[in-house]
């Protein structure tokens, strides 16, 4: 297994945020990355340049990862609430570096490449979200936003089978305010 650590074009980026792994399959490999888009909070502001940059950069990664012709996934928290359909109150983010507009058009970009996000690919359905804050009673209250993604090459999209948001997960005693994505994919 081929493991890449760093999200390539700022040799001076210390933090933790793209792991990537080429993964042996019986016809090939596939490829998977980890994704841990920054906050971006406060906006505007050095955080939320951050954040940009950093989408630019994922942005020409991906462009290049689409050149290899083979299953991909960019999984992770990408700190983006696409669309107001991934929000239960979508007008309490309009000043959040989430939801700006600047953000959801990074990210269209990025989807723009030919990526899959595998949730919409399956169900169209209101009121699937991932996080949901600690603070306020989100979670009983299902005040949640979609913010964790599994974006997918259309080799890989093509192998989709199931996805599911874990909320039982979330559910838990001392669980993580992320519930967990999973995504099925038939990949020999």
């Amino acid at each position: 297994m081929e493991v890449a650590r760093g999200l390539p074009g700022d040799p001076d980026d210390a933090q933790a945020r793209y792991i990537e792994a080429v993964i042996p399959t019986e016809r090939g490999a596939a490829r998977v990355a980890s994704v841990y888009l920054p906050n971006g909070n406060p906006a505007p502001g050095e955080k939320y340049a951050y954040k940009l940059g950093f989408m630019d950069r994922l942005i020409r990664r991906a462009r290049e990862l689409l050149t290899y012709e083979e299953p991909l996934a960019l999984a992770g928290d990408f700190n983006v609430i696409p669309e107001p359909r991934d929000a239960a109150h979508p007008e309490l983010w309009t000043a959040d570096a989430l939801f700006l507009p600047e953000t959801r058009a990074k990210f269209r970009a990025l989807m723009a490449l030919g990526l899959v996000d595998a949730l919409r690919a399956t169900s169209d359905e209101a009121g699937l979200y991932t996080f949901w804050d600690y603070q306020a009673g989100a979670w009983p209250k299902n005040n949640g936003v979609r913010i964790d993604h599994v974006l997918l090459s259309p080799q890989a999209a093509d192998r989709l089978g199931a996805v599911v948001v874990d909320k039982d997960m979330r559910g838990r005693d001392k669980a993580s305010d992320h519930a967990p994505l999973r995504v099925e994919l038939a990949i020999p």
